[in-house]
């Protein structure tokens, strides 16, 4: 046998190998893994178009900046954070007796300042 016949039947079985691993290859599922459909399985072409060409994905109500809210509640929230203050909470109780309620008070947290604060301005009347 020469050498050449030896490099001939080398080419033949590396195209074989070829010829078979790109015939497996299209057996492959990773076609399937990356279908664009909203379900794998699912025959839902007009779904997945209707996905596709969508403008807004998001409800009508997402954009409504006119949110509905309480002044007074929100300026004593602000208050109480501006001076690090907290409510208490009320105990829970099954009976509709005021006077069982301990009355509510609030709490000063101490805060230290921060080295080198210049202290705050008197407030203006």
């Amino acid at each position: 046998m020469s050498s050449s016949s030896k490099t001939d039947m080398r080419h033949t079985l590396l195209a074989v190998m070829v010829a078979i691993g790109a015939t497996l290859g299209g057996c492959s599922d990773i076609y399937f893994d990356r279908r664009e459909t909203v379900a794998l399985g699912a025959d839902d072409a007009i779904a997945t178009n209707r996905v596709t060409h969508m403008v807004d994905p998001w409800p009508r109500h997402s954009s409504n900046r006119n949110l509905a809210f309480n002044g007074e509640r929100m300026q004593g929230a602000v208050e109480r954070h501006r001076t690090h203050t907290i409510i208490q909470p009320r105990p829970e109780s099954t009976s509709n007796l005021q006077s069982q309620l301990p009355p509510i008070s609030t709490e000063r947290i101490p805060v230290a300042p921060p080295p080198g604060a210049v202290a705050p301005a008197a407030a203006v009347k």
